[in-house]
């Protein structure tokens, strides 16, 4: 085996005892099974020998090649073990042998693969949880790294409803759709939610559509797009959130991202949305010198009615115009729709509310 296999002397010394162990077994096992007549199947308790951590140290083509090389030293060492005769009838039971011994190690490998894949479903879960808890901790950290997850960046959260059922179909559709679009995933159900975490990921709402098939029917919403897993919480927070809000906004793309829901989500009294309407749109509104926050409270008190608005303000129609233009530029949301008309709206009188983001410090 050293003389053949690179890979085999490259093991460390513990492991290549153990291999040593299980091949001078799986050959006294064939001359014992020979000498008894070959009558009954042959045995497949050879790997018995072995710890199971070693079926993860050694691959299962490995494996076959160690297997491929013991059995043609035992064949080739037929015309020592028996009478001329006899030699046929060896060379056959060995062939048999060799064939239920790959099954063998065949099965061996699966049975490996079931447990593996069952602790790693488990540490999945708990990762998953984790990160909608917002549990950036040394046990999460040990987890993600287990399952490959410490280098990953570009992360977003997206969630959608649990179909009615058992869950297990549904997080591998979503594993499955993901690995074809090349994205790491972590996917697990909560309360009735299911939530998927996207790695690699620079477009999250792009990928999110080849992926809603799989979530059953209602909302389907993308959090935001963090650096890390660590950092995965507020994507995650956001999506839950968004899940909850989105019926309120009958004409929500599916998938949606979740800053589109920013007035949905602040009805539901979340702070963080309450916050990011009052920066991104009140504030900047407030603080620009052509007093664009007056004329488009103007514009939409007098229901988008720009001539109304022109008389009230005592300026010309141009001038609003110009103004309401301005508005579009500087926080990205244009008056004339009845959209972001609408987010506007509530920004503005949370604005007014609390004069600024000081009014509402918790999260939800």
């Amino acid at each position: 085996m050293e003389a053949e296999h690179q890979w085999f002397r490259e093991l460390g010394a513990a492991d290549r005892s153990w291999v040593a162990l299980v091949a001078q077994a799986g050959i006294g096992s064939l001359l014992g099974w020979y000498a008894d007549g070959s009558r009954a199947g042959p045995p497949g308790q050879i790997f018995a020998a072995a710890p199971p951590s070693l079926a993860g140290t050694i691959t299962l083509a490995q494996t076959l090649d160690l297997t491929r090389t013991a059995i043609v030293t035992v064949e080739e060492a037929v015309p020592e073990l028996v009478a001329a005769d006899e030699t046929q009838a060896l060379r056959e039971a060995v062939l048999r042998y060799s064939r239920d011994l790959a099954f063998a190690a065949a099965g061996v490998y699966a049975r490996s693969a079931d447990h593996r894949g069952g602790w790693d479903t488990r540490l999945e879960t708990l990762v998953v949880h984790a990160v909608v808890r917002g549990e950036a901790n040394d046990a999460m950290a040990s987890r993600a790294a287990e399952l490959g997850w410490e280098g990953v960046t570009d992360v977003a959260v997206v969630a959608g409803v649990l179909p009615q059922g058992d869950p297990t179909p549904v997080v591998e559709e979503l594993r499955a759709a993901a690995g074809v679009l090349g994205r790491r995933c972590l996917t697990a159900a909560h309360d009735r939610r299911i939530v998927c975490v996207l790695g690699g990921s620079t477009r999250p709402v792009e990928d999110a559509e080849r992926l809603v098939g799989a979530f059953g029917e209602g909302p389907v919403v993308v959090g935001p797009r963090v650096p890390h897993l660590f950092a995965a919480g507020r994507s995650a927070r956001a999506a839950l959130s968004g899940v909850d809000a989105a019926p309120a906004w009958g004409a929500a793309p599916r998938p949606v991202a979740a800053d589109e829901l920013l007035p949905e989500r602040a009805l539901l009294g979340e702070g963080p949305a309450r916050r990011m309407l009052v920066d991104r749109v009140y504030a900047p509104l407030r603080d620009h010198p052509s007093a664009l926050l007056d004329t488009v409270q103007a514009y939409l008190d007098q229901g988008m009615v720009l001539e109304a608005s022109a008389r009230l303000l005592f300026l010309h129609p141009n001038t609003v115009r110009y103004r309401l233009r301005r508005v579009e530029e500087l926080v990205g949301l244009d008056p004339h729709t009845a959209r972001d008309a609408w987010v506007l709206q509530v920004a503005l009188a949370l604005g007014r509310m609390g004069g600024g983001p000081r009014l509402w410090r918790g999260t939800r």
